[in-house]
């Protein structure tokens, strides 16, 4: 899947952190997709002005149908010229009292790595989720 061009909200507030988590492993394998259902869009930012951040590394790792973390649910996206990212996933799953969430890592020199958790909204099978950055 590819993002494609769309209109965004733009708003330069930074986008709030969350828990890393304790599944977090580097090396994530670059690509798209891991699995079919629920499409995650958006924009990679700065906070200093909503200019796209075309650089950055975005790493996603979320919890397989069965809720245990495994690489086959790993990824790491890398956004276009304007900024835009777009990922593909089953719905993730609850487990032990977690609401479905994606985590996010995103990273691009000169700016702070941004740790954040994506939740899915319930019935839905897309979002639309900014990444604001905030300048060293």
């Amino acid at each position: 899947m590819i993002a494609q061009q769309k209109k965004y909200s733009i708003g330069c507030t930074p986008t709030p952190p969350d828990a890393l988590g304790p599944f977090y492993k580097p090396g994530a394998p670059l690509r798209d997709s891991v699995g079919k259902g629920y499409e995650l869009n958006g924009r990679v930012l700065s906070s200093k002005d909503c200019a796209p951040i075309k650089a950055a590394r975005i790493e996603l790792w979320m919890a397989g149908p069965d809720g245990e973390y495994i690489d086959d649910y790993r990824a790491t996206v890398l956004p276009s010229e304007s900024g835009e990212y777009g990922f593909e996933s089953h719905l993730p799953p609850s487990y032990l009292r977690r609401p479905p969430h994606i985590h996010i890592r995103v990273t691009a020199d000169g700016f702070n790595t941004l740790s954040t958790q994506h939740y899915p909204a319930e019935g839905s099978n897309n979002a639309e989720f900014d990444l604001v950055l905030i300048p060293h």
